[in-house]
């Protein structure tokens, strides 16, 4: 009640200022969008509506939907997605109410951890479904959140489903006061992107070309010392390397120059035929791991916490990394056990070269890890429909996500 007050105070002392975005946030700007949307989607910002793409996806081809974000860039993605979407209202009575009043949504869909104390109650008293994917919840902040029960366990209760992205979530929001008859199946919402993906027809030259994705200062040096010692053990072997940030592109050519190496440069028009090939452009990553058997992934050979393994593996590349790895370090962790991913010795020529030289063992590695990316994002077909089902939408047929694709054509060995 303290906390209802005081928003409701904050909302009426922001009403004289409401202009631009503010006006929109309290939903006092010119309605724009056309008929009421049974479904409304809400992501902070970009990274959680991309992650998410998929399941809006399905439900776009369903329903009439309004996407919300926190953020003006989170509303231009969805708008140029070509969905109706609009900045969230702020968490105050009065702009919840007219949202509410405006779109009349049926089922309200909260991607990972946007719990908003009035949204919740509000939805709860209009009757409006609440379902909540890709939850997450750390034992940081479920000991931070244990300490506001009062808070936390209200929202919790009033949680019609929850699709966690692991476990240990599950069981940190069940004690927090989830409802165990509210949890829906896992889905890991970062990884149906990367699922969809379906590999390229490879090229002939795919076996003996090794990609050095995404690389920061300091890696490069690395990786073509390593590429130099592995070339003379393996003629014929390729290299492609694509920095983080394709402004270093002179740098890098100057490095590759200065060991007597002759780099064609994709900003000139180059491409993956050139037996070096340097990537400085911004877009076409996975054309390069469709052109490269063997993948290194950049932030790992220098403290930047490494960058993500499931586009590599996407394209069922064998996966290969330095030490630095703590953005993903559950990622890797499971791929090594999978035997989809493998670190790079200290004597990294040698690690090369036993992959290029042994091409078969490469690519059983990139199918391993292209397989646990699947069984790992899960299927969010169910979870679409169980949506639809909330806002009282008898669904066609929900496009399929993961599970029911085909499978790409099988590679060749070479």
């Amino acid at each position: 009640m303290l906390y209802r007050g005081a928003s409701w105070l904050f909302g009426a002392a922001l009403r004289p200022m409401a202009s631009g975005d503010l006006a929109e946030r309290l939903v006092l700007d010119a309605p724009t969008g056309g008929a009421p949307a049974p479904i409304w989607v809400h992501g902070a910002s970009v990274g959680e509506l991309n992650s998410a793409r998929p399941v809006i996806e399905m439900l776009a081809a369903q329903a009439p939907l309004i996407v919300t974000a926190n953020s003006p860039t989170g509303r231009a993605l969805a708008l140029n997605w070509g969905l109706e979407a609009r900045l969230a209202p702020l968490d105050v009575p009065q702009a919840l109410e007219r949202f509410l009043a405006r779109y009349q949504p049926r089922v309200a869909v909260t991607l990972e951890n946007e719990l908003w104390p009035n949204r919740s109650a509000l939805l709860a008293r209009a009757g409006i479904r609440q379902i909540v994917i890709g939850a997450r919840m750390s034992d940081r902040s479920a000991r931070r959140w244990a300490r506001l029960p009062w808070l936390i366990g209200p929202m919790l209760g009033r949680i019609d489903g929850l699709s966690a992205q692991n476990i240990g979530s599950e069981e940190r929001l069940v004690a927090l006061g989830l409802p165990k008859a509210a949890l829906l199946p896992r889905v890991q919402l970062k990884l149906l992107g990367p699922a969809r993906i379906r590999p390229g027809i490879p090229p002939e030259t795919r076996a003996r070309t090794i990609l050095a994705a995404s690389t920061h200062e300091g890696e490069d040096d690395i990786v073509l010392d390593a590429f130099m010692a592995a070339r003379r053990q393996v003629p014929g072997l390729r290299l492609i390397i694509a920095p983080r940030h394709p402004q270093r592109g002179d740098d890098v050519a100057a490095l590759i120059a200065a060991r007597g190496l002759y780099p064609a440069r994709r900003s000139q028009g180059a491409d993956e035929t050139a037996p070096i090939l340097l990537a400085d452009t911004l877009g076409e990553m996975g054309r390069w791991y469709d052109a490269a058997g063997i993948c290194i992934t950049g932030g790992s050979m220098v403290p930047k916490g490494g960058h993500t393994p499931w586009e590599p593996a996407a394209h069922e590349c064998a996966i290969l990394h330095g030490p630095h790895v703590s953005n993903f370090a559950e990622d890797y962790a499971v791929l090594h056990a999978s035997q989809g991913a493998e670190a790079l010795s200290m004597d990294a020529g040698a690690t090369l070269a036993r992959l290029a030289g042994m091409p078969g063992d490469a690519s059983r590695m990139g199918i391993r890890a292209r397989a646990l990316l699947l069984k790992r994002a899960g299927d969010a077909t169910p979870l679409a429909r169980t949506i639809l089902d909330a806002a009282g939408i008898a669904p066609g047929r929900v496009k399929p996500d993961i599970n029911e694709m085909q499978r790409p054509p099988e590679r060749r060995q070479t």
